[in-house]
């Protein structure tokens, strides 16, 4: 049989952009948009780190991140407790997309994607952040918040604002 009926659907091109996202800055997505033109789905997991008490709930993350990352149609955000490789072999994903800000995350990243990859074959792909927020880091952007600094420039609408809120309601 040679017609439509009979070719099989193709496969879907997924990866994943692991993170903390704690809050998910412009940087962040930056990377996720850049990913989801070159695959099909592209998952954003929420890594949950139970020894580390981040600002946001991860609920309130994942909230964000799906409000930021709604107009490119191909991202799902998830949460994952573990492995970063567990939550690619559960979902078929065969790809890792890192930002990379400069050579000192560098250093760090490919001892954890050669890690990976030899845990389960998963490839990771480092892309180079735009230069723009080659400095920021979700940290940098909370304790210049926290001091009253202007980190407008550096997070979506959404995420300035339960920002702000979170650290009014702190005070």
């Amino acid at each position: 049989m040679n017609g439509p009926e009979s070719e099989e659907p193709p496969l879907l091109r997924r990866a994943v952009c692991p993170g903390s996202f704690d809050p998910v800055t412009n940087g962040h997505l930056d990377i996720i948009a850049r990913a989801s033109k070159l695959y099909d789905v592209v998952h954003v997991a929420v890594m949950i780190n139970k020894s580390k008490q981040g600002l946001f709930t991860v609920e309130e993350r994942i909230e964000l991140l799906r409000q930021v990352t709604a107009e490119y149609g191909n991202v799902v955000v998830e949460s994952h407790h573990g492995l970063l490789v567990d939550f690619c072999k559960d979902r078929d994903i065969p790809a890792i997309v890192k930002g990379l800000r400069a050579v000192s995350d560098f250093d760090y990243e490919l001892q954890m994607a050669q890690m990976n990859n030899g845990l389960s074959g998963v490839e990771t792909l480092f892309i180079p952040t735009n230069p723009t927020y080659s400095f920021l880091s979700s940290s940098l952007v909370k304790e210049v918040a926290a001091w009253g600094g202007d980190v407008s420039h550096l997070l979506p609408p959404v995420v300035l604002a339960a920002l702000t809120g979170r650290i009014a309601g702190d005070q």
